[in-house]
């Protein structure tokens, strides 16, 4: 360790700017002020104790959703250095919290590689919550401060000795700035049990104060991994079919970049690789994934063509063959990341690229010469992909030229909407012909499509791709989305060009099997169609589960705990005369009645599927879709709870 690192203290801390924009305009730092960004001021304090812990002193991180949605995280790093800043001339704690683009990561000498905003982090938490407490244990002493509204209520008060170490932070989101304001401990158990995997050897806890058991203990959860990426990668594979036992794993420096990449084969259809840098993930991809990506065909393929299989079978390979039932985690870290794209999560540094090519072509040969059975087991399964990718290609071909000869290019089925803008249509997809029926009547026709699905759609989780795109019900849904598969850059990518509606409405019964085919749909859309799910176009719509009567009143509730306070306001002390209907299904309800609560987008209730964590969300479709039902089952009851399921 460098002198220079030893002495962490106020003359580590750089400031480049300061924080006047934050509250005025939030959504330029932390991406939006709805639910993602209010999780995203979590990860900002987190990435702080990260960096720590990258750097060799932190190794336990707590992370507590406290009673009023207040947040507390804390660890056992070194604590923010107390001592006063020369430039500022106020104390390093109250730079670091309070200017933007203060901190030791930009020093570094302090911090190799560094997580988060690039350094805006903690001081955009600060500034958007409305009230945050800092507190310090360092080198024997402890210290504390407040803010509001990142305001600092008075300087670092240095008060007693510890014995203890590190930094605690506990902040209160605005209501003033954010649409929402209650944590989702779904959301952030996902990103800490990422962050165990990414980082090995640091312990993670969550806890939730809000809610306890019968024996009054909190929800909680520890999260540490000694195998890292290897153990993420069998996280993630844990109810598929494994081809190959054991994860191919790979760890190592070239051109003073880490890489660091886990690998697995399965027996599914799709490809799912999950690439980071500095722990933030590439949704986008970027030079690191090209990197891997390069290096796994050239190398698959060397082999392949020295062992004679591919010559004996007579079939063209191409790179998605090699990637077909693949899962890989690709974790870089990088001093000076340059990030691109729509979301700047597309990784740009060229010199990734090389570095993760040569550690992959270098590892992965030796484990094919060394391990030939696994090899040969490896090559079959790039054949029969390439095969399947024939018959999918012709599969593909006829949803397009279906499109193409129709005489209006879309299915018979579908009730279109006379608005062609893509921006202000949408489009239902319906459970059954008779709700599909109901829905034509009370539809507004100017912007509402209605497009009815016959039964249950395939479980395209188990199907080969070939058998997906000729299944009538998504044939049906391309051609009426005006989507189609396949680009010059990637066979397997979505062309939203000629996108037809922006929103995509799945409308199911609010019951079991209405769960279970808008489950089956959405796999379709996770799988096959996941550009829509990350532009955001589609939702679920919420149709009510009662109709609570009383004379001439007449309310709706979409949970018991409506049911029973319309009950209460309506009927009081006198219950005679009040009813309440049970909707088991769409069709139960007239079309006026469908369109007053579930439809008309001044009343209606939709929720947009997004997604959070992409490597969670591979792993939950893999396993409510797939054979294995013990890890189904143990999800249900863990969950059940937490959720409304209707049973």
């Amino acid at each position: 360790m460098s002198e220079v690192q030893k002495e962490y203290g106020a003359s580590s801390i750089q400031v480049l700017e300061g924080l006047e924009a934050v509250r005025k305009r939030p959504s330029m730092y932390i991406g939006d002020v709805g639910v993602k960004g209010l999780h995203h001021l979590v990860y900002e304090v987190v990435d702080n104790s990260i960096d720590e812990a990258l750097a060799g002193y932190c190794d336990k991180i707590d992370v507590t959703i406290n009673a009023d949605n207040s947040i507390t995280v804390s660890d056992n790093g070194r604590g923010i250095p107390t001592d006063m800043h020369e430039k500022e001339g106020r104390s390093a704690v109250e730079v670091v919290m309070t200017v933007l683009h203060a901190g030791g990561k930009f020093d570094k000498d302090s911090y190799k590689v560094s997580g988060g905003l690039h350094g805006v982090g903690v001081s955009c938490v600060n500034a958007l919550s409305e009230t945050l407490k800092v507190e310090v244990h360092r080198q024997g002493k402890y210290y504390h401060q407040t803010y509001q509204r990142g305001v600092p209520d008075y300087p670092l008060k240095e008060e007693g000795t510890t014995d203890t170490r590190g930094t605690k932070v506990t902040f209160k989101p605005d209501g003033e700035i954010f649409q929402e304001t209650v944590y989702q401990y779904e959301i952030l158990q996902s990103r800490m049990r990422e962050l165990a995997f990414l980082n090995k050897g640091i312990t993670i806890n969550i806890t939730d104060l809000r809610e306890k058991d019968e024996e009054g203990n909190p929800r909680s959860e520890t999260f540490h991994s000694e195998g890292g990426l290897s153990e993420f990668v069998e996280y993630i594979d844990s109810s598929r079919e494994k081809i190959i036992p054991g994860v191919i794993a790979m760890e190592g420096h070239r051109n003073d970049i880490p890489v660091e990449v886990a690998m697995h084969y399965n027996d599914t259809f799709s490809e799912n690789i999950y690439s980071y840098v500095n722990n933030i993930n590439t949704h986008e991809g970027g030079t690191h994934l090209a990197g891997f990506r390069r290096a796994l065909t050239r190398t698959l393929k060397k082999y392949a063509d020295e062992s004679g299989m591919l010559t004996k079978e007579k079939v063209e390979v191409s790179g998605d063959d090699f990637r077909e039932g693949l899962t890989a985690v690709i974790s870089v870290k990088v001093m000076e990341p340059q990030f691109e794209g729509q979301t700047k999560t597309k990784l740009g540094n060229k010199e990734v690229s090389g570095a993760v090519d040569q550690l992959v072509g270098e590892m992965l040969t030796n484990y094919l010469e060394e391990n030939p059975n696994e090899a040969k087991m490896l090559v079959q399964k790039v054949i029969l992909a390439a095969k399947a990718r024939v018959a999918a290609k012709k599969a593909r071909e006829m949803v397009q030229r279906k499109t193409v000869m129709s005489s209006t290019g879309l299915p018979g089925k579908l009730s279109d909407c006379s608005e062609t803008d893509p921006s202000v249509c949408e489009i239902f997809l319906v459970e059954g012909d008779s709700a599909g029926g109901t829905a034509k009547q009370g539809r507004d026709r100017n912007f509402q499509a209605i497009l009815p699905l016959r039964g249950k759609i395939l479980n395209v989780e188990k199907a080969m791709q070939h058998r997906v795109f000729e299944n009538e019900e998504i044939k049906n849904m391309y051609t009426a989305l005006g989507v189609s598969v396949g680009t010059l850059e990637d066979a397997k990518a979505l062309n939203l060009d000629k996108l037809r509606y922006h929103k995509i409405i799945i409308m199911c019964d609010a019951d079991v099997d209405g769960s279970h085919i808008a489950t089956l749909i959405l796999t379709f859309f996770f799988r096959y169609m996941k550009e829509l799910i990350e532009a955001g176009y589609i939702y679920i719509a919420s149709p009510p589960l009662y109709l609570v009567k009383k004379g001439k009143k007449e309310n709706y509730a979409w949970n018991d705990d409506e049911r029973d306070r319309l009950i209460s306001e309506l009927g009081g002390e006198n219950k005679s005369g009040l009813s309440v209907q049970r909707y088991k299904g769409l069709g139960e309800m007239n079309a006026e009645q469908l369109w007053d609560t579930t439809m008309n987008p001044e009343y209606r209730m939709l929720r947009q599927v997004t997604i959070d964590s992409a490597a969670e969300a591979d792993r939950i479709f893999s396993m409510l879709m797939g054979d294995d039902v013990p890890p189904r089952r143990e999800f249900i009851e863990k969950n059940a709870k937490y959720a409304n399921i209707d049973v």
